[in-house]
């Protein structure tokens, strides 16, 4: 599937670099006598921190292949998480004005790859610089450092979809795997949010919600809503 290893592979380049890192710590021990008999004699300790830090990397970044409906006019959930807010905002650069809000905080334990919710094409890509409050914060979306990714609807035809992907606390890097004009099917990975974060369905009033605040939802699996 398109994006299929994505995930694995920036866990394997973290866990790389960690790697360098403690290997540095043991270089720089042998060379420094003041302090490197202290590091020596703790590089067992240094050691097993790696490879805690590599079964972490292994967990957080795994990348489980979606069973994606194939229902009409449906709408899945972009990212893997428990649904606690939905209302009605405005949103401008995309969807142009009130359209509803379905917004899912994702912790460090849930799976951070995310999933187109329609198939369609890729109408905006765009990064907002800013802070990193709390994900939990579900006014996160205003303040925080984003991408929004507008998607124009092939199914339903004509429809606007949008996906804001939001860093949090802890997550510090947004990694879009799609571009402007990119096609992409329902349940395909498009994205990529190391640590914990919010992720924001953007919809037409007219969809129905088919989801509760307090659901959790799956990634490219649960339907979030449906247009009759």
């Amino acid at each position: 599937m398109k994006h299929s290893g994505k995930a694995a592979l920036a866990a394997l380049k973290l866990i790389g670099m960690a790697a360098v890192a403690v290997l540095a710590l043991l270089v720089v021990s042998w060379l420094a006598a003041h302090i490197g008999e202290l590091i020596v004699e703790f590089y067992g300790v240094l050691i097993g921190f790696w490879l805690l830090f590599t079964v972490f990397c292994f967990f957080f970044f795994r990348d489980p292949d979606a069973m994606t409906p194939t229902g009409k006019d449906l709408v899945i959930a972009p990212g893997h998480g428990r649904v606690d807010v939905i209302d009605t905002v405005t949103e401008a650069e995309f969807m142009g004005g009130p359209c509803r809000r379905v917004s899912i905080f994702l912790s460090v334990f849930n799976v951070h790859v995310q999933n187109a919710p329609v198939t369609g094409r890729i109408a905006i890509l765009k990064h907002s610089p800013g802070r990193y409050l709390n994900a939990m914060r579900a006014d996160s979306s205003q303040y925080n450092e984003n991408v929004l990714i507008g998607i124009e609807s092939a199914e339903p035809s004509g429809e606007k979809i949008g996906v804001r992907l939001i860093a949090g606390l802890i997550a510090r890097r947004i990694v879009p795997w799609v571009q402007i004009n990119d096609s992409v099917q329902r349940g395909e990975r498009i994205s990529l949010i190391q640590f914990g974060s919010r992720v924001d369905l953007y919809l037409p009033m007219r969809a129905r919600i088919k989801v509760e605040p307090g659901e959790k939802v799956v990634g490219g699996e649960t339907v979030v809503a449906a247009f009759d």
